[in-house]
């Protein structure tokens, strides 16, 4: 009776192994779908332009000329800055419809500037963008942008042209209680420049 006790305690450790390379191997595989889909998202959206990025006190891209045409070089002083998390970008109206090109659907630590000249989005280990005062449309709050779900109004989203595309971006402060505030003076913007424009 002691040896057959002795015997049932044995583990398989060829079928164990076995369970846990065919797991690892599962694991690749799915993490290789989800990169080829990313990819292929980021080919789909090819037709979007490059981001228009403000130049650091003036300095010339490798060719000389100035690297973004029509963004401002000193954008004049802040209204609002803000510290906190950008979490993605997607197609306006479609919280779903992530956009993955350019690095806007890399998620990061945010520094936010508003100027009068518009949004300068400053992103360590991503790529930094500015979106333009005409270029803005909208900022509302909102609770999910792109897989990522918060409490009511928790995030503040700004919507934009770029190209031919409306983009919703998505930041959450890390104060959120400031993100009133960004939405007043950023649609106090866009009103501003509609009533300048129709005059």
């Amino acid at each position: 009776m002691a040896a057959e006790q002795k015997s049932a305690e044995v583990t398989d450790w060829a079928a164990r192994i076995g369970w846990l390379v065919g797991l690892a191997l599962f694991v690749a595989l799915v993490y290789w779908l989800m990169r080829e889909g990313w990819k292929w998202r980021g080919t789909l959206q090819g037709d979007l332009p490059e981001l228009p990025t403000r130049p650091s006190a003036g300095t010339p891209d490798a060719a000389g000329e100035p690297q973004t045409p029509g963004v401002p070089e000193h954008p004049g002083p802040a209204r609002l800055s803000m510290s906190g998390r950008y979490h993605g970008s997607t197609t306006a109206g479609q919280w779903l419809d992530r956009i993955v090109a350019h690095g806007l659907g890399t998620r990061s630590r945010v520094e936010l500037t508003l100027t009068d000249e518009g949004l300068d989005v400053v992103r360590p280990g991503a790529t930094d963008f500015f979106v333009p005062a005409a270029a803005l449309r909208e900022a509302r709050l909102d609770k999910g942008i792109a897989g990522k779900v918060l409490t009511e109004g928790g995030l503040l989203v700004v919507t934009w042209a770029h190209g031919e595309r409306l983009i919703d971006s998505g930041f959450r402060s890390d104060r959120s209680a400031e993100h009133g505030d960004w939405v007043d003076a950023i649609n106090s913007m866009i009103n501003k420049t509609e009533t300048e424009g129709a005059r």
